[in-house]
């Protein structure tokens, strides 16, 4: 099963949580967005909650449900 990725993204002087380039919320402070996008992320498991900096760039992710990394083989 694939993961559903949840992005926290700089939204002007705003930051947004994002699934399927689609808003789930808006918050005035990166912290509350991180919050509110870990909630989501943990409630729809396997996913990911990747984390970007106000440049855009990508700052950190985290995984939760079932993580194959590193591979069998």
């Amino acid at each position: 099963m694939a993961r559903k990725v949840f992005r926290v993204v700089p939204n002007g002087s705003n930051w947004q949580v994002k699934y399927n380039g689609t808003v789930q919320s808006n918050h005035s402070l990166k912290a509350d967005a991180i919050d509110s996008g870990r909630r989501l992320a943990v409630a729809n498991q396997p996913s990911q909650l990747v984390v970007h900096k106000a440049d855009g760039t990508i700052e950190t992710e985290y995984t939760y449900g079932n993580d194959p990394y590193p591979p069998k083989g």
